[in-house]
């Protein structure tokens, strides 16, 4: 993955009933835009380290851009 700070992480739900989760990344900690990631999830706002799986998908931003609704 080649994320920068700025950009969003989606990660799937794995079941119908579980919805998707989205984390703002704050800071990559790895090298050339490698996991792990320091993050803010935009549910409740918590911070902490990330490892992406498969299930991830990475939302590059323009800079100055909203992520848009969904």
């Amino acid at each position: 993955m080649d994320v920068k700070a700025g950009d969003h992480l989606v990660v799937r739900g794995r079941t119908v009933a579980q919805p998707d989760r989205t984390a703002e990344v704050l800071k990559v900690l790895g090298t050339d835009g490698g996991p792990p990631y320091q993050v803010r999830w935009t549910e409740d706002g918590h911070e902490g380290l990330f490892f992406p799986g498969s299930d991830a998908l990475v939302e590059h931003l323009a800079k100055g851009a909203k992520r848009r609704p969904k």
